[in-house]
């Protein structure tokens, strides 16, 4: 197992793409703290991994609250004694508009969800992992970083912040032995596409996304689980700064 005895959490991890994170990584050995502002979908997951033989709690928290985030590590290490894996998968989209449309509060949402959840991510965590002597951040940033579609600005500029600061954390914690890396998911069929989309995602403009990805289709959960997989692993024990592209082909 590849993450044997390793403590790991997701957040945002009661659907989609977090969903499919914490599932693979409980399949892998880790002991997985179950992330998501909605309960009834953090308790499924966990019932799910639990029926499958995983190790797996709900906590819940709002990653952009300070107090929430440090209480949320906080139970990782009361529940398993450290944390190995900190997977900052929580996020929330932009409705496609014209980018002096989207109101303050729409854009303050966007950047502490995105952005700041990170930066508490990192005060309580690395004190955690260095006890453990070594770790993983996997952020989770978007195509949108690399490949802007218009009517995203704002959402286009969080993802681009997620790109830099994983790279920055991952110059700054390699003494450390704490390794960050992103991961830049092409569109998944969520409910994330809509509002990307402008509100209902009708035949043709799900045809235009999928006219923009070369494999010709969305991105799965297993897909950007894998690659978490991968990256939070000892596999890429070399591999540190890097923004992989799940993406089929988009950003080339």
């Amino acid at each position: 197992m590849r993450l044997k005895d390793k403590v790991a959490i997701v957040t945002g991890a009661g659907a989609g793409f977090g969903g499919g994170i914490a599932r693979r990584f409980a399949e892998e050995g880790a002991s997985v703290i179950v992330n998501d502002i909605n309960k009834i979908d953090g308790e499924s997951v966990v019932a799910d991994i639990r029926s499958n033989g995983g190790v797996a709690d709900y906590v819940a928290a709002d990653v952009a609250s300070a107090t929430d985030m440090a209480a949320l590590i906080g139970a990782a290490v009361d529940l398993h004694g450290g944390l190995d894996i900190m997977v900052n998968n929580a996020g929330v989209p932009q409705r496609n508009m014209p980018m002096t449309e989207v109101s303050e509060e729409a854009f303050d949402l966007i950047f502490n969800v995105n952005v700041k959840s990170i930066y508490w991510a990192a005060l309580h965590a690395i004190p955690e992992m260095r006890k453990r002597g070594g770790g993983s951040f996997v952020n989770t940033s978007s195509t949108a970083a690399l490949s802007p579609r218009a009517g995203l600005v704002w959402y286009n500029g969080s993802k681009g912040a997620v790109n830099n600061i994983t790279k920055g954390m991952a110059i700054e914690l390699a003494k450390d032995k704490i390794r960050v890396n992103a991961i830049c998911p092409v569109a998944g069929e969520t409910q994330m596409l809509a509002e990307f989309a402008g509100g209902e995602v009708t035949p043709e403009k799900r045809d235009m996304f999928l006219s923009t990805i070369p494999l010709g289709r969305f991105s799965q959960p297993l897909d950007i689980a894998n690659a978490a997989l991968f990256l939070a692993s000892d596999e890429a024990a070399m591999i540190t700064g890097v923004c992989m592209e799940v993406d089929g082909g988009r950003c080339i």
